[in-house]
């Protein structure tokens, strides 16, 4: 597979979000492009920075998961974006960023994306990606928000070796869906502006401009599940999400929602 070229993906990104990109790196390899953008100056309000790479040595998940990705598999990609106004529904803006990760594969071709609360993105009950978002709040109340994205294009041999995260059915990647990317370059600046444009109307109208969409991408509504916090499991059938991103759980003793929380899939039988 063809490696990731900055001049190639910088050069289609025009507009609003080609003005306001302030750097654009590609790594060969590296710890993780999230941990390095947490380490960088923050973009000026309103703008934004960009980290790839073909490999991550030490690549996170949430809840300090580890991120799997084989070299030049898929992309690595993380943004840094700082906002002009704070803004109080942060934690949603993961689910916002799903919405635009899944607006962007499907200009590949790609259809019957699912999004799964709160960060993975499945294709045929497979993960297909997984998002990461972290905060650096400053004075002023401004937050510079890093995004990180991974997503599977062709695992090709080592695909039956990556474990998925829990209550999704394996792992899947575009090849494995039938749709084969000629660029991840291509592919990277299509996702960037989609990113950009997701956190600039985040920015100006929080997760409820948002929702309508999540909806439709919802990969848990009406399922049984079972959600982990940290005084213990639980259970109950998801209704979907509320306009500040949290999960609507019905349970046995009425609706509950959750902020935060790692989904899985009552085992077969449970």
């Amino acid at each position: 597979m063809t490696l990731l070229d900055a001049v190639q993906i910088r050069a289609p990104i025009a507009g609003q979000s080609g003005r306001r990109l302030d750097e654009l790196e590609v790594f060969t390899e590296i710890d993780s492009t999230n941990s390095h953008l947490m380490q960088q100056p923050a973009p000026e309000p309103g703008r934004f920075r960009v980290a790839l790479a073909e490999h991550q040595t030490a690549g996170r998940g949430r809840c300090d998961k580890r991120w799997q990705a084989p070299a030049s598999c898929g992309l690595c990609m993380s943004m840094a974006y700082t906002f002009a106004k704070p803004r109080l529904d942060l934690p949603a803006a993961s689910l916002a960023v799903g919405v635009g990760v899944a607006r962007a594969l499907e200009s590949t071709g790609l259809t019957g994306i699912g999004l799964k609360w709160p960060n993975d993105v499945v294709v045929r009950n497979g993960k297909l990606g997984g998002i990461l978002t972290e905060v650096r709040r400053w004075r002023d109340q401004q937050a510079t928000i890093v995004v990180g994205v991974g997503i599977n294009i062709d695992l090709g041999q080592y695909r039956d070796s990556i474990d998925a995260s829990p209550g999704v059915g394996g792992v899947s990647d575009l090849a494995g869906c039938g749709v084969y990317i000629q660029s991840r370059s291509a592919l990277s600046a299509t996702l960037i502006e989609t990113l950009f444009d997701t956190l600039v109307q985040f920015e100006a109208s929080g997760f409820a401009g948002f929702a309508g969409d999540y909806a439709r991408y919802d990969w848990l509504q009406g399922q049984a599940v079972i959600v982990d916090l940290p005084d213990g499991p639980v259970e109950g059938v998801s209704e979907g999400v509320d306009n500040d991103g949290a999960l609507i759980l019905r349970t046995n003793t009425g609706h509950r929602r959750i902020l935060s929380g790692s989904v899985r899939l009552p085992a077969r039988g449970h």
